[in-house]
């Protein structure tokens, strides 16, 4: 079996249940139901309670990619949650349905077909980010856009496919699949990554930084690509309208930045996201551009896009288009413009410059000769540093990291107190792995000036956990304890090479060992950590300095 083709379901109304039959194609375009799979939802009821529930029929053999398939952690965890709510709840969706846009049969088989592709990169990811995350992410939006351009290039009767420039490009990596997929393209961003050597000469890809002006259009490029590009975000649909007529943009929003600095909230009956969204789509329209949005399956919770595809304006009227658009921009500044056609924006207050450098988005009006001498672009942008400052928990105390992860496996534990200084060894009977708790529950629990201190060093508590591996798992927005039975176990092979994780083999101490009241759930031969300080090893980078002669 290759590509998954649909996922029809059964209904058996009478008896409350919906049974999914995921379909997979083969090599010879046959279909066939991928047994593994098949799961249903139940709803049931006594006479007081409804009932929701999800039966898996082969949990031995599931298989899961986190996003044609979802992990089974999902299904029980957050699928049920979520029906569950959606089914008392009466309120309007604040975003478009998932893949509206878009074929959804073709978008599966083509990200099943990328994924099988560029899934090793996951094995040699470089980088400090969690490779599962950000290589299927960028994954999921390179199917996407290459299923949108594919239908666009259909709509227009187009045989080339489509040129693009990612703006901002970080690890380079969704630039990489759609130039390997044909498309001619190059990504830019302030920063190297280590990762960019890994791909070829093929993948194009740009260290500089971006500063909106007449010297940063493309054109002759196609599209134009905003993937979380940060302060770069909302002048992706003007560089985009004014490099050329013909010139289309894709933006993934993420943090919220303005023209000039920080997004200031202005509507408080929205949630920060969609008011954020909507912002980036009133920019579109300023621009002339005729704008949808759609939302990603990508594993994330920021994934909403906005698209302009073609002007709503004809390309003589370009010149008065663009003084619309300068106006605009120019208001964002001092009494902000809602472009033709929509309803006055409230004004924005007036702000100095925040503590990161840059400017906000409303300034004093008696900027209008800096204005003017800008031109139709804006002073006070300031793209972000080349160097960033590292926040993941390395500059912390140590004593501080460890007591915050007690203190966080306590509440997991259910109260229960730990001991730092026991250890216990030998067959457990029963091993007590806690419960879940969301990432919301835990920080309540925290006190202020703990999660402060963590937000400042280390990006967050979040950040810390994540980067506690060996203790806990964080899905899905949810913290478990980590649970070591079910990691893949792999026994080296005599006079293999040694992979990073075999080099690391007994060089740390074993958190349960020292701390969980069961001890550890895995014999001292199997724990990939000492179970003691008796059996630590020196790093493997140790052991080649000493027998170096």
């Amino acid at each position: 079996m290759h590509s998954p083709h649909h996922l029809p379901s059964t209904s058996d109304v009478p008896r409350g249940t919906v049974t999914f039959l995921p379909l997979e194609e083969d090599s010879e375009g046959n279909l066939g139901i991928k047994m593994s799979n098949v799961y249903q939802i139940q709803l049931s009821r006594t006479k007081a309670e409804w009932f929701i529930s999800v039966l898996i029929f082969c949990p031995e053999r599931w298989h899961s990619d986190g996003v044609i398939y979802p992990k089974p952690a999902w299904l029980a965890e957050e699928l049920l949650a979520r029906l569950a709510r959606w089914a008392v709840e009466n309120k309007k969706r604040e975003f478009k349905s998932t893949l509206s846009l878009v074929s959804i049969m073709s978008y599966s088989r083509t990200y099943q077909e990328l994924k099988e592709k560029y899934k090793d990169m996951v094995k040699v990811w470089p980088e400090v980010t969690d490779p599962e995350k950000f290589v299927y992410e960028d994954v999921a939006i390179a199917a996407y856009l290459l299923v949108l351009w594919e239908e666009e290039r259909a709509e227009r009767g187009l045989a080339a496919k489509q040129s693009f420039v990612d703006l901002g490009c970080g690890n380079g990596l969704l630039v990489h699949i759609l130039c390997s997929e044909g498309h001619p393209g190059r990504g830019i961003d302030v920063r190297r990554r280590k990762i960019w050597d890994m791909y070829g000469p093929q993948t194009r890809l740009e260290e500089g930084a971006i500063t909106p002006d007449d010297k940063t259009l493309f054109p002759g490029v196609d599209w134009l690509i905003g993937n979380h590009s940060d302060e770069l975000t909302p002048w992706v649909p003007v560089i985009a309208a004014r490099s050329s007529y013909d010139c289309r943009f894709f933006v993934l929003p993420c943090c919220f930045f303005d023209f000039a600095g920080k997004y200031r909230r202005r509507q408080s009956q929205k949630t920060q996201y969609r008011e954020y969204v909507d912002f980036i789509r009133e920019v579109g329209l300023s621009c002339g551009f005729h704008i949808q949005e759609d939302c990603l399956r990508i594993p994330s919770t920021k994934r909403v896009c906005v698209i302009g595809t073609s002007r709503a304006y004809p390309a003589s009227g370009e010149a008065w288009m663009d003084e619309q658009r300068t106006r605009y921009i120019r208001g964002r500044q001092c009494c902000p413009v809602s472009p033709p056609g929509s309803k006055p924006s409230p004004p924005a207050p007036q702000v100095a410059a925040d503590s990161s450098g840059h400017q906000d988005s409303a300034r004093a009006s008696g900027a209008g000769a800096e204005d003017r001498a800008a031109g139709p672009w804006l002073p006070g942008f300031h793209p972000r540093e080349k160097a960033q400052r590292v926040r993941n928990c390395a500059t912390l105390p140590r004593g501080f990291v460890d007591q915050v992860v007690l203190q966080v496996a306590e509440l997991l534990l259910g109260g229960k107190k730990l001991d730092p200084t026991s250890s216990q060894e030998g067959p457990l009977k029963t091993w007590n792995r806690g419960e879940s708790l969301s990432l919301a529950e835990v920080a309540r629990e925290l006190d202020r000036e703990t999660l402060q201190r963590l937000k400042r060093e280390c990006g967050g508590l979040q950040t810390l956990l994540r980067n506690s591996h060996q203790v806990f798992e964080v899905l899905n927005g949810r913290v478990h304890i980590r649970d070591w039975r079910q990691e893949p176990q792999k026994a080296r092979r005599p006079g293999a090479k040694r992979s990073p994780a075999t080099e690391a083999f007994k060089t740390r101490l074993c958190w349960f060992f020292t701390h969980h009241p069961d001890g550890c759930v895995l014999p001292s031969t199997s724990c990939p950590f000492a179970h003691g300080p008796g059996e630590l090893q020196p790093p493997q980078s140790s052991r080649k300095h000493k027998q170096t002669p």
